[in-house]
């Protein structure tokens, strides 16, 4: 880790402070008409998502920081517990259900997915932003209801209920975005 200077923070910079990994938002050079200048600064705590508002002096040092990005592979859930693959050197991670939050429910065996490690520690997962999954139910069309720009119910094979346009019958591979959730075309 790299020491800066605390009038050199900003924006966008990851820093160690206070035990804790924490994201620069906002800064404002403040110079006071007594006393010396200080920096003025909003951190957002990338674990917990808290926010501090701290001044650095000049003079102080701070612990600049990065954080590592891997891909790796799901492999399979076991209750609630996901498994993952480094794709470099094949090392197994387990991580719960709960860290990996809604988006669970895309996952998907041998999909690529990105980490963002710590000193070792997983900080955040990113899922690819679409995901192709087949329709298992959906609601029957109503006579002329094709006509108008409806949406009906559909059970996707995940078990995830969502809105799809009425021309999607059950059997039908469709994209959806991992972020909502939502129907975003048909699949080739």
């Amino acid at each position: 880790m790299a020491k800066i200077a605390g009038n050199e923070i900003r924006p966008g910079l990851l820093i160690a402070h206070e035990g804790g990994l924490w994201l620069v938002v906002k800064t404002q050079a403040v110079k006071p008409g007594k006393g010396g200048a200080y920096n003025q600064v909003e951190l957002k705590n990338i674990i917990t998502g808290s926010k501090l508002n701290v001044r650095f002096r000049a003079d102080e040092g701070v612990e600049e920081t990065w954080l590592e990005k891997k891909d790796f592979q799901f492999l399979y859930a076991s209750g609630d517990t996901l498994t993952f693959m480094d794709l470099e050197n094949y090392d197994q991670i387990e991580l719960s259900r709960e860290f990996v939050g809604d988006q669970s429910q895309f996952l998907q065996d041998g999909m690529k997915v990105l980490l963002q490690l710590h000193e070792g520690t997983p900080i955040s997962i990113a899922l690819p932003v679409h995901v192709v999954l087949a329709v298992t139910e959906a609601d029957p069309v109503m006579r002329g209801q094709t006509a108008a720009p409806g949406y009906k119910s559909a059970t996707l094979e995940n078990g995830l209920r969502i809105h799809v346009p009425p021309f999607i019958e059950p059997g039908t591979k469709i994209v959806v975005a991992t972020a909502d959730g939502t129907y975003v075309r048909r699949a080739e």
